[in-house]
């Protein structure tokens, strides 16, 4: 009979994880990378704007870690991973854009005269 109760707390969380999955395919793709930019919209602007997004991440990161350690019943562990892996994918992805900008650079400064 305990596995009865067992179920539907199992299914919820598996359509909450496909609710959750859904909406980060969504954001995977934002409309920046889909079409270009503006005109008069600088790279370094873009780049900017960029950093300050992964930065809030990992604030926002941090401040959940921060509230559910010290038991904050408005924050559950679910919220507290889900924005360490936000945070994870937004620092690794910056770092990519950062090898190669690096990497093009280094070719730039290696094409001879």
């Amino acid at each position: 009979m305990s596995g009865m109760s067992v179920n539907p707390s199992v299914d919820q969380i598996l359509a909450q994880m496909r609710v959750m999955r859904a909406a980060a395919t969504d954001r995977m793709t934002p409309p920046s990378a889909a079409a270009p930019a503006a005109p008069g919209v600088s790279f370094g602007q873009v780049l900017q704007n960029a950093l300050g997004e992964v930065n809030q991440l990992q604030q926002t990161s941090s401040e959940l870690k921060t509230r559910f350690e010290l038991g904050d019943p408005k924050v559950d562990l679910t919220q507290v991973m889900l924005a360490g892996q936000k945070a994870s994918l937004g620092f690794n992805a910056t770092l990519q854009v950062r090898n190669r900008l690096l990497q093009a650079y280094q070719d730039v400064l290696n094409m001879p005269i």
